[in-house]
């Protein structure tokens, strides 16, 4: 059996394991206030261009989400998202659960566009009875999106002006960030995401690491007491040391964009295989994750042999399915896909 049903579901990139391994007897002080996670956060403050960054460590995307969301909305503010963002569809109320809504408007290729969240905002002003309304209070958009798209610099520049405009933090979800910086044609650098967003998260869950996630607040907008918040919310790790250990590793000699680089290139051939092979492609991602439609029938026999995702179904007789490369997807993980279609 193959797998490229996600990108997290092998361990750890071997030179992460390995620093673990060498830093496993060292004694080191609790929840992230040890060398390694200050070395970490030295090193992301000088990729991002921000050396005034606050930057803290979570345990896993979901926990980074809600944080980040509930700790920086008022009690009465609600987070406008895409329709199919990871927030709306795939965190099982995460984020409403601790009293906010997610304000979901229309998408296009998963992605937010600045007219539509300027109109929302605007439309919810116009109404006279707003204050008996959930105030738009963030905008959460993720790089790459759910469906593996990405957003132009001109793209996110203009959300990002709608936010400045009614002064309100725009958070990216960098869950797959890697993926999508080193991603063919991709315009936005981390330095770009740094200046544009006012909170954004490297991910390392999906980008080789066991686990964790690196918050970034690009503009000192931490809030107050945000390591409380994180506590509160289980996110975070008494033994901060895992976390800091992998990203001082994920951000050394620009690991963190190598392992990414290669996921990309490894998603292009597996795209090649697919074409060859006469697969209809859902919609066109330049990202390490590919959507695939696929015969009902077809996809029972596949799945004697392949591992890979449920996405949506497409019609009657259809099926969008997801295939995902990592940084353990090898040349001989692809042959084997080619022989299997």
């Amino acid at each position: 059996m193959i797998s490229f049903e996600s990108d997290y579901t092998t361990g750890t990139h071997p030179k992460i394991l390995q620093r673990l391994m060498e830093t496993n007897r060292e004694v080191l002080p609790g929840y992230g206030n040890d060398v390694y996670c200050d070395a970490a956060r030295r090193k992301i403050r000088e990729a991002c261009g921000c050396p005034e960054a606050d930057v803290f460590f979570l345990v896993g995307g979901t926990q980074t989400n809600s944080v980040v969301i509930s700790s920086m909305l008022r009690e009465y503010e609600g987070v406008i998202a895409a329709k199919t963002g990871h927030v709306s569809l795939h965190e099982a109320g995460a984020v409403e659960i601790t009293g906010h809504k997610v304000l979901e408007i229309d998408q296009v290729d998963g992605k937010l566009e600045a007219s539509s969240v300027k109109r929302f905002i605007e439309q919810f002003y116009q109404d006279e009875n707003h204050e008996h309304m959930v105030f738009p209070g963030m905008v959460y958009l993720s790089y790459p999106t759910e469906y593996g798209t990405l957003y132009t610099k001109k793209e996110l520049t203009e959300i990002a002006e709608v936010c400045r405009q009614y002064e309100i933090p725009l958070f990216l979800d960098g869950a797959r960030l890697g993926y999508g910086l080193m991603s063919q044609g991709a315009d936005l650098s981390l330095k770009d995401i740094a200046r544009l967003c006012d909170v954004f998260y490297i991910g390392g869950t999906k980008v080789g690491a066991l686990c964790g996630e690196a918050v970034v607040f690009a503009k000192n907008y931490s809030p107050k007491h945000f390591v409380n918040h994180m506590k509160r919310h289980g996110a975070l790790m008494a033994k901060g040391r895992v976390l800091g250990i992998q990203f001082d590793t994920l951000f050394t000699d620009g690991l963190y964009f190598e392992i990414s680089s290669h996921a990309i290139e490894m998603a292009e051939k597996m795209k090649d295989i697919f074409k060859k092979k006469g697969y209809r492609f859902y919609l066109e991602s330049p990202t390490n994750q590919q959507f695939f439609i696929v015969e009902n029938e077809k996809l029972e026999k596949l799945k004697e042999k392949v591992r890979f995702g449920f996405w949506e179904k497409y019609d009657e007789a259809h099926t969008v399915v997801r295939f995902a490369t990592s940084w353990s997807t090898t040349e001989e993980d692809l042959k084997w896909l080619e022989e299997i279609l």
